[in-house]
């Protein structure tokens, strides 16, 4: 009785101790498993609430915060990806070229082609309906006059006319020096040499519809073309700098012609369709040149020494000329000389 009282008592107080939970035995295969796997876990000492989380866990649980651990580090590791693919952020994402116009690869604007549709459709209706067509058997006689079809006959012809019809005979070569090679189109097969032929006879009127089409960036130039016509005549400075001497002549013959040959001049700009379409055509060439211009000097990474001509360029012919004659050739360009260096 005695000893059975003393079971029951020795039972009843070790029921009543609290029983020592005994950490389950990890095999020695779990244990590399867990050392193979790299964990970067929060400082538990600044954050209570992950402290909490894993203060009475142990192996039950560890499947649970390594399952944890592994979605913190991928939804991070996708935010670094979305941020690496985001374009603009540091550079490697952009699609932006380096061009004149700081167009975006993929993407055009139509509102300029556009607009400068809209441009040539009117000023087409307007030289074909609207100008001014009172003298055409004058015109006629005028232009076989400065074509040289028609001999002495005792008339003498309008300086400031004389002048114009010359001018108009330099810009294309002008616009050729600027357009080729850096006002190609690398994103359409539209070549621009015609345009520039055309531009002989048609002047603005014909190279419009390349402004419209034109897509930049201009294509790459090899040093082979450098050495070939037409580059090599069109990079010539002296053929920048005949062009920029003829121009200056013709102008200074045209400015000291007397007042009373300026007022036949508008006399004949009021009645004549000839001379009424080629002034509007001299006006156009000269509108759109500072652009070009502007166009190629970035084009040749030039724009920080020759930035001073843009404002130059907005005389009539003698500003583009001017640049012509004082901007790098496309062998001096640090780009061009990189390209073939990678090439060879």
């Amino acid at each position: 009785m005695l000893a059975n009282t003393n079971l029951i008592s020795s039972n009843f107080f070790t029921s009543l101790l609290p029983t020592r939970t005994q950490k389950p035995r990890t095999s020695s295969l779990q244990l590399r498993n867990l050392k193979s796997t790299n964990f970067s876990l929060p400082n538990t000492t600044s954050n209570s609430k992950f402290r909490s989380l894993i203060k009475p866990h142990y192996l039950n649980n560890t499947r649970f915060l390594v399952q944890k651990c592994h979605s913190t580090l991928d939804k991070n590791q996708n935010l670094v990806e979305e941020k690496e693919e985001e374009p603009g952020l540091d550079g490697k994402g952009s699609s932006v070229l380096e061009s004149g116009d700081g167009v975006q690869e993929g993407k055009r604007d139509w509102t300029t082609s556009i607009l400068l549709f809209m441009l040539w459709g009117v000023l087409i209706y307007y030289v074909f309906n609207l100008a001014p067509d009172q003298t055409p058997s004058r015109d006629m006689y005028f232009l076989k006059k400065l074509l040289n079809l028609k001999g002495d006959d005792g008339f003498k012809m309008n300086e400031v006319l004389v002048s114009l019809w010359y001018i108009m005979g330099l810009w294309p070569l002008v616009y050729s020096m600027i357009l080729l090679p850096t006002g190609r189109s690398s994103k359409s097969n539209i070549p621009v040499w015609p345009f520039l032929v055309l531009s002989c006879f048609g002047g603005a009127y014909a190279l419009l519809p390349y402004f419209v089409l034109w897509n930049p960036p201009p294509p790459p130039v090899e040093e082979t073309e450098l050495i070939r016509w037409p580059l090599n005549f069109l990079e010539s400075k002296v053929t920048a700098g005949i062009s920029l001497a003829a121009g200056l002549g013709l102008i200074v013959y045209a400015a000291l012609a007397g007042g009373d040959v300026w007022q036949e001049f508008f006399q004949y700009f009021r009645e004549s369709k000839f001379i009424h379409v080629m002034s509007i055509d001299f006006t156009l060439l000269s509108t759109f040149a500072p652009f070009w211009v502007y166009h190629d000097m970035t084009a040749r990474k030039w724009y920080d020494k020759g930035s001073w001509l843009l404002p130059v360029s907005v005389v009539p012919l003698l500003g583009p000329a001017l640049y012509l004659l004082l901007r790098p050739s496309l062998s001096e360009v640090p780009a061009l000389r990189e390209a073939s260096s990678k090439r060879k």
